[in-house]
């Protein structure tokens, strides 16, 4: 009885110190951080928004636009788009690690980190208002750091606002950051991409001050970066393009190179790019399309598309059926989609495209011809947009596609693309030209259109959007229940959520 009086304080003494002695240590999964390194931050940023560009572009923004069309499940084709919410997922989950770079960097005015992010969320949230008009901008991803968890919706104005001061103050930090990068994808990061980061910075002010011209005076603030090019370097060359190379191996592959050929065939050539590019004697159509498999077998390949907008029996039945009509270009193919006897496509070929050379060149070039600058020629830009496009298509389709895409002098001086006629008949070639510039970048094209209404978008004969363009995406549902009185106020001031409300850029 004794021993046991002595062995049970002993026991407890000892229990009490291996309770409390490395607690911390025994209790820490060190496989889940609490704090990340604004590299890894940056990197997952990139790679989730650039193959958002990809997805937005395939599942909405080539049908609209009139690159692709369907032949099966057809409804996008055919304007009943419901919920298009994985934009506005990828933004606000992407904004929070923003958020977190931003809260690691500090007040840092002279971090490379903090002037990447701005620039990023810059864009996130232009695709995001363009897309869907007023949301949450300010107050978003203010959870974690300020509580808010139902952030007001700002107006579009106000967000276009803050976008175009967020570029110039990411401009004015990546011009003085010796910060040797990390994470950067983009651009291959170290210091050298800091100047990258600037042009694409500036390049994407006159992008979003030309959108916003129909509303404002934007004359002087795009002059200003034209005028001081040491202060606000552009994009020079296809060198410059932002624009992700993917890699051979998965799972950083070309985003579409694991689809299954089912449904990578749902989509093919359109109609509309096949006539307006064959008009044209255009090489880009070969890079987009594939002659379809009944030419080819009848030793004629010809490049075949399908009207937008078709109902589900005549677009599966259109010229003889899927045998007639043009697959969508080899180069963005599955990995299971060649054609017979094709070796299977590359992997790495395709980008995915945020800004490149070719869309400044016309940006600058309908700023010229509307007067909004005074800086160059609208012909020379126009034509240095062209073939700039025509060089990146060659740079990157592989050589054993057997794919030719160099033109000579005569395809600028036939009438659909001399710069010739007068300045309605000048912009209608800038918009054609942009518009195939533009091709697999998002939803640019779309918003394009609806700015400028070129080139003309026809609905399909089967539409179910009463002959009308769909000009917007409605909001997630989810809204209505996490962020309901918010949601009512900007739907009260922007108009009725539906597809064909118009933002605040094209009312």
């Amino acid at each position: 009885m004794k021993l046991i009086k002595y062995i049970v304080p002993v026991l407890i003494a000892a229990a009490s110190v291996g309770c409390t002695k490395d607690f911390a240590d025994i209790n820490t999964n060190k496989n889940v951080p609490t704090a990340v390194n604004p590299d890894l931050l940056l990197s997952g940023v990139i790679r989730n928004m650039m193959n958002r560009q990809v997805s937005e572009a395939w599942s909405i923004g080539n049908i609209v636009a009139q690159y692709h069309a369907k032949i099966q499940f057809v409804n996008e084709d055919r304007y009943l788009w419901g919920e298009q919410n994985g934009l506005w997922n990828d933004v606000y989950g992407n904004n929070r690690n923003l958020q977190n770079i931003f809260s690691l960097v500090g007040k840092d005015e002279s971090n490379g980190y903090n002037g990447i992010a701005l620039v990023l969320k810059s864009w996130m949230f232009a695709q995001a208002t363009d897309a869907y008009g007023d949301l949450p901008y300010l107050e978003a991803g203010k959870a974690k750091s300020e509580g808010v968890y139902a952030p007001k919706y700002d107006t579009q104005e106000s967000i276009y606002e803050g976008i175009l001061s967020d570029l110039g103050k990411a401009n004015d930090i990546l011009a003085v950051s010796t910060t040797s990068i990390g994470g950067d994808i983009l651009y291959g990061g170290g210091t050298a991409s800091l100047l990258k980061w600037r042009k694409l910075a500036n390049s994407l002010r006159l992008r979003y001050l030309l959108r916003l011209s129909s509303k404002k005076d934007v004359k002087a603030e795009m002059q200003s970066i034209l005028d001081q090019p040491g202060k606000f370097p552009l994009i020079e060359s296809n060198t410059d393009n932002a624009a992700l190379k993917y890699q051979a191996q998965a799972p950083n592959q070309w985003p579409l190179y694991g689809t299954r050929v089912g449904s990578f065939d749902e989509f093919r050539v359109s109609k509309t790019l096949d006539d307006r590019l064959t008009a044209l004697n255009d090489p880009r159509l070969l890079v987009f399309g594939r002659p379809s498999q009944k030419s080819i077998a009848a030793g004629s390949p010809t490049i075949e598309g399908i009207p937008n907008g078709l109902g589900d029996v005549a677009a599966l039945n259109y010229n003889g059926g899927p045998q007639g009509v043009s697959r969508v270009g080899y180069t963005f193919a599955c990995l299971v989609c060649n054609d017979a006897g094709q070796a299977v496509p590359v992997a790495d070929a395709p980008r995915a495209l945020l800004m490149t050379f070719a869309e400044l060149q016309f940006i600058m070039a309908e700023a010229k011809e509307k007067g909004l600058i005074t800086t160059g020629e609208a012909a020379s830009f126009y034509h240095q947009g062209i073939q700039a496009n025509m060089e990146f298509w060659k740079s990157i389709v592989p050589a054993e596609y057997g794919i030719n895409v160099s033109v000579g002098d005569d395809y600028f001086t036939q009438a659909g693309v001399a710069y010739t006629g007068n300045s309605v008949e000048k912009l209608s070639k800038i918009a054609l030209q942009k518009w195939v510039a533009l091709y697999f970048n998002g939803l640019e094209s779309w918003f394009e259109w609806r700015r400028t209404g070129l080139p003309e978008i026809i609905p399909g004969p089967d539409n179910l959007n009463d002959n009308k363009v769909p000009v917007r995406y409605i909001y997630p549902l989810s809204e209505q229940s996490l962020n309901s009185v918010n949601r009512k106020e900007a739907v009260d001031r922007q108009g009725e959520d539906n597809q064909n409300t118009r933002v605040w850029l094209i009312k």
